[in-house]
């Protein structure tokens, strides 16, 4: 089983990623294959409404986006993970998953999704809140851990000393890999949760 991680922060080894790779770290005791992108200092712009993706199946902006949605279809769970920018997340990671998530059209149902967010002191929930909704739009099951998935830390590695959020994040790998591992047993069994045919309603006529 595979598990990718996007990190949106452009410091690539600052506290958000000590906060991943605690999880790889629990990851690779259970078995599970993991990538992390660094997603968070690349040039992303957002997405235009252009719907193009509609018809080409990929992005019309051909960057990172396009790249990683191969590998967003082939993981079993998906990690998010973002520092903290005035009560919200980073605004190319924001872009990044807008246009990821819009773009491709494969069935994202029961992929397994966890967001984690750092930062020196205050908005952790706000973040925390914005990039689950990602995982709530699409099918995919929502891992939780002890607490809320996040960790403090404001100079690089400073998140080494948050004793507490480490272990959330330990927590979290293993209640995800249990949560996917789970989902197979499940998919093998029963198969998938039926799906209706999609209607829409708009609120204007």
């Amino acid at each position: 089983m595979k598990v990718l991680m996007i990190n949106g922060s452009p410091h690539v080894k600052g506290n958000t990623k000590v906060a991943l790779e605690e999880m790889v770290k629990i990851f690779r005791e259970e078995g599970i294959e993991t990538e992390i992108l660094d997603i968070g200092n690349k040039d992303i712009r957002g997405c235009v409404a252009c719907y193009t993706c509609m018809e080409k199946g990929k992005c019309v902006f051909d960057d990172i986006v396009n790249e990683s949605a191969a590998k967003f279809e082939a993981c079993d769970g998906l990690v998010i993970a973002s520092p903290v920018y005035y009560a919200s997340a980073n605004a190319t990671l924001i872009a990044y998953l807008d246009r990821l998530f819009y773009s491709t059209h494969f069935d994202k149902t029961m992929k397994v999704g966890a967001s984690v967010v750092a930062a020196r002191r205050g908005g952790l929930s706000a973040t925390f809140d914005e990039l689950n909704k990602y995982f709530t739009i699409s099918g995919m099951p929502v891992a939780s851990s002890q607490y809320w998935n996040s960790i403090h830390g404001r100079e690089p590695k400073e998140a080494c000393q948050d004793a507490e959020g480490l272990q959330t994040m330990r927590t979290l790998a293993r209640n995800m890999t249990f949560l996917m591992k789970s989902i197979k047993l499940g998919k093998e069994a029963y198969g998938l949760p039926e799906k209706e045919a999609r209607r829409g309603t708009n609120f204007i006529r």
